[in-house]
């Protein structure tokens, strides 16, 4: 630190890219991704040194020489990577002016996120990275940019239940969404089956931070078995790694992100309600999540079964039910590939209050719901 204090500032700004750019270069071979880079910086060090690393970012897309996929320039969009420097000899000078910081603390945040990716750990590789090719097993829109007007239509009914403050209306239409998305992943799955090139499990990776990091996690569990999908939490790095076929993953992280939403707006609304007035206690908030998470899982779940038994009434049972059982044989294969070492975990309830209020919250008409314990799967 001392060295790069007294170092000429153009030279010393020049190395830091540099040694930024070739360490986020490293990491794609090893699984990761811009956005789950950019939130383990932000999880282990802040808002700010994560601004940094989007920089870093913006350097190294502009340094790869190979391929880029789409789905990869959307993350860094979404990440609002830009090279906004004119020069690399005066990238830190400009940061630190931009930040409002002085350049002791802009070269203490690069050397604390360089350190940081230095050691993070290989994850598994859930697309090829750029200049690793588009194999099909990865073939998907990005995220939240499909033409589907099926989804736009999901879309639209998530975006009512974020915004009602009616617990009853906003179950109503997450319901309906879950109908329209279970009866489109059947209709994916039966296409698939004349396929040329049919599509094969993938992954994606959705943020779990803190607070109550364990149930945004069993909320990932719950939506992604709903959809026919296997999820590993990684409390460690602050996700949860979905497996599935591609219109299931994109069901699955349009709904987390609906839900999250819907399930913080009700833990706050009940906060007011319970006894002793909004006073807020981690027991508390975390049952209620809990609770809500497991009573929305019962609701996607029964949506997707009446959607597989219509759809098997009009394709016929022996067509639909082989193809659903190869599927789901195809996503645990994958799981198995990918996390052989897959141990499980159990949430525990600590306060019946928000267990019952969280389960309200869900479904009104399931007062009486008990607190049974989910393993989760972790590593």
């Amino acid at each position: 630190m001392d060295r790069l204090v007294v170092g000429g500032g153009a030279a010393v700004d020049v190395a830091l890219l540099g040694r930024l750019v070739g360490a986020l270069a490293r990491l794609w071979p090893r699984g990761w991704q811009p956005v789950d880079v950019a939130r383990i910086v932000t999880r282990r060090l802040g808002p700010r040194p994560a601004r940094l690393l989007v920089d870093g970012l913006a350097a190294q897309r502009r340094a790869e020489p190979g391929h880029v996929p789409s789905w990869w320039d959307d993350q860094l969009a979404g990440l609002a990577a830009q090279v906004w420097w004119h020069d690399d000899a005066g990238w830190l000078t400009g940061w630190a002016r931009r930040e409002g910081e002085d350049r002791i603390t802009a070269l203490r945040d690069a050397v604390e996120v360089l350190a940081l990716l230095d050691g993070l750990p290989p994850v598994a590789v859930l697309r090829s990275p750029p200049g690793g090719g588009t194999p099909a097993a990865i073939r998907r829109t990005a995220a939240g940019r499909s033409g589907s007007p099926m989804l736009d239509r999901v879309r639209a009914l998530l975006a009512k239940a974020e915004s009602t403050t009616f617990p009853a209306e906003a179950e109503a239409l997450t319901g309906k969404a879950q109908e329209l998305i279970a009866r489109h992943s059947l209709d994916r799955a039966l296409v698939e089956t004349t396929a040329e090139r049919a599509d094969q499990p993938g992954g994606v990776r959705l943020g779990t931070e803190a607070p109550y990091a364990g149930a945004k996690a069993l909320l990932v569990q719950e939506v992604a078995a709903a959809n026919r999908c296997e999820s590993v939490w990684s409390d460690d790095l602050g996700f949860a790694t979905v497996l599935g076929f591609p219109a299931d993953l994109e069901a699955v992280e349009l709904l987390y992100t609906s839900l999250l939403v819907q399930a913080t707006a009700a833990m706050l609304r009940g906060r007011g309600e319970r006894r002793g007035g909004g006073r807020r206690t981690k027991a508390y908030d975390e049952a209620f999540l809990h609770a809500f998470a497991l009573r929305i899982g019962e609701r996607l779940r029964a949506a997707s079964e009446a959607a597989d038994r219509q759809a098997a009434e009009a394709a016929g049972p022996e067509r639909l039910l082989p193809v659903l059982a190869a599927r789901s044989d195809a996503v645990r294969e994958r799981m198995t590939a990918l996390f052989p070492g897959v141990t499980r975990s159990r949430l525990t309830v600590r306060d019946a209050e928000g267990w019952h209020s969280g389960t309200s919250a869900a479904d009104r008409a399931r007062l009486g719901a008990g607190t049974p314990s989910r393993p989760l799967p972790g590593r």
